[in-house]
């Protein structure tokens, strides 16, 4: 059973059509009923009640459209320049040369430092490098010509090796262009590129572990 009078209850009937009406309209119904209804003390609180309806919902738009104002917008960051090299200083350059899997010779003019992935991706040589060049994949395979120059080169760690035995076509002069970076003992140092790579990754085997 209701507590409202008739007429309180035929003002809430009223009330409800008003929120569907713009807010201008909405204060102007409200002011007309708060000074011209008759309806007693019911009526004083139902239009309490609207006019507590009516701020809440005008709070609440104010309210959205402000946190839509200053909501953060994405950052992004540069793309990095793989394969991105500085030229060599004049009497410092260093020779590189890549059989690729045609058997087409490529040799370039390199800066000590520069490691066998940069240059060949900074000179469209095909070589993936899959990881980006964190030693986490065996798609920057090449192949040593020579045990010359691959007797001068720091040993291969423990995670090179790793990534090696994933390699298609590991040889025992077999290394991480990554890994490999020019110097004077290496200048003229040959390398040829296996016929295929496979796109293995360590990230494949922790997730199998898993």
């Amino acid at each position: 059973m209701s507590l409202l009078s008739p007429s309180a209850q035929r003002l809430l009937v009223s009330s409800s059509r008003a929120l569907r009406l713009p807010c201008s309209q909405r204060a102007s119904t409200l002011c007309s009923r708060q000074y011209n209804s008759n309806a007693g003390r019911h009526s004083i609180r139902a239009l309490s009640l609207e006019r507590s309806v009516l701020l809440r919902q005008e709070s609440w738009r104010l309210g959205s459209s402000q946190q839509a104002r200053t909501r953060r917008r994405f950052s992004t960051s540069l793309i990095s320049r793989h394969g991105h090299l500085d030229p060599p200083k004049p009497g410092e350059e260093r020779r590189v040369t890549f059989i690729d899997k045609e058997l087409e010779e490529h040799t370039f003019a390199v800066a000590d430092g520069d490691n066998l992935l940069d240059i060949a991706q900074a000179n469209d040589i095909e070589m993936e490098g899959a990881c980006g060049g964190s030693c986490a994949c065996s798609t920057c395979h090449v192949i040593v010509e020579g045990d010359e120059f691959y007797d001068k080169m720091d040993e291969p760690d423990d995670d090179e090796n790793d990534m090696l035995d994933l390699a298609f076509g590991l040889t025992e002069t077999s290394r991480l262009g990554c890994q490999v970076k020019m110097s004077k003992d290496l200048d003229g140092m040959r390398v040829k590129l296996p016929s295929m790579t496979r796109n293995l990754q360590a990230s494949d085997f922790e997730e199998k572990k898993r």
